[in-house]
């Protein structure tokens, strides 16, 4: 599959859930005495269908082991070209069209709650267990079984791939999650990066934290920790350029106080009033800061060198000069603060943490009374 960009074709992959529902489907059929299963007409959740290849089929008991590689696309998953076993096994006595599932070596399994899975379940979320089991009942009627299915998914790097991922920050241990609630990966999906964020916050929210850390990623995440060792990493979402998106998903989930670690140029960015602050989608505008620089004092020349930077870290260079460097800060922190306003309302408290590049604390801000 393909979506059109203005730059290129990017390919659009399969979920977890859609890679385990094909490897089950094959295995049925494989118990039914089908041979040749190199592609399998799979379901997706709602509606639509792929054609999902099939690595290998075997026999494994009394029951059928079907291989899936799981296929990302061009979106940039760490699961990307991860095996997705599912051994499966009969029972003709059993009810029929009854599918139960259960999660092996290498998928997680969940210990915290805030999850859409219960504590002590492996970590298949609804809608693909339901695909799963779609899948398998077309295979059953297909082949013509009566009869009731288990079906037991294994990834067997499943638990180096969950380090490389929130899962152990979200309470799922042992290995990956089995995900996917359209069947289908669109490269650099904006909503699937919403998908984590929320997730992130309704964990943090079963947990009883009151507050939650907001980061731009993986560095003011680092730095700030270092600086509030205190505070519970599961209270730690990496927001990325969702700006708005966070605070009023925050705002929602009732914390009664909001931390944000950034660098200079995201901040400069939310002080503008910019809800999305992508390189793409937004851009500093210099003059701008130029102005607020002779607002606070900041000698006129270098407050034009300002109006013609390139980058947020040139500007900042500029700034650092100057004696007036801190109130300037301060007026962006003000700024954005103000904007941040906008989107969060007025319930929960909401402090700045501004860091360097090199994880230098710049400046810290709090509108709390």
């Amino acid at each position: 599959m393909v979506m059109r960009s203005k730059k290129k074709e990017l390919r659009t992959g399969f979920t977890t859930g859609t890679a385990a529902a094909a490897a089950a489907k094959a295995a049925v059929l494989f118990l039914a005495g089908r041979n040749g299963l190199n592609l399998i007409d799979t379901p997706l959740p709602g509606e639509g269908r792929l054609q999902i290849p099939i690595k290998a089929v075997e026999s494994r008991g009394n029951g059928a082991k079907a291989v899936v590689i799981k296929d990302g696309g061009d979106d940039p998953d760490v699961t990307h070209r991860a095996e997705i076993w599912c051994d499966v096994s009969l029972d003709p006595s059993g009810p029929l069209g009854e599918v139960s599932i259960e999660g092996g070596k290498g998928v997680g399994r969940v210990t915290k709650p805030g999850l859409p899975v219960e504590v002590g379940q492996p970590a298949i979320n609804p809608a693909p267990r339901e695909q799963i089991k779609k899948a398998v009942r077309e295979a059953l009627e297909e082949a013509g079984i009566r009869g009731a299915v288990k079906v037991n998914i294994v990834v067997p790097r499943g638990e180096a791939i969950a380090r490389k991922t929130l899962n152990p920050r979200l309470g799922i241990i042992g290995g990956i999650s089995i995900l996917g609630t359209r069947g289908t990966v669109i490269p650099f999906s904006n909503q699937a990066y919403k998908d984590t964020i929320t997730v992130a916050m309704n964990v943090a929210q079963a947990e009883g934290l009151d507050t939650i850390v907001l980061t731009t990623g993986g560095r003011s995440e680092r730095f700030l920790k270092h600086l509030r060792p205190e505070l519970p990493d599961v209270g730690f979402v990496q927001v990325a350029d969702f700006f708005a998106f966070s605070l009023e998903e925050a705002s929602k989930r009732n914390f009664s106080h909001i931390i944000f670690s950034c660098f200079f140029g995201k901040l400069l960015k939310m002080a503008q009033g910019h809800a999305y602050t992508h390189a793409r989608k937004s851009r500093i505008d210099f003059e701008t800061l130029s102005r607020w620089c002779v607002g606070q004092g900041m000698d006129l020349q270098k407050a034009k060198e300002v109006a013609k930077a390139n980058t947020a870290s040139q500007a900042l260079d500029i700034i650092l000069t100057e004696e007036s460097w801190k109130k300037v800060v301060t007026g962006v922190l003000e700024k954005a603060i103000s904007k941040a306003r906008r989107f969060l309302g007025p319930g929960p408290s909401l402090t700045y943490y501004l860091f360097s590049t090199e994880g230098k604390l710049l400046a810290t801000m709090s509108d709390q009374t």
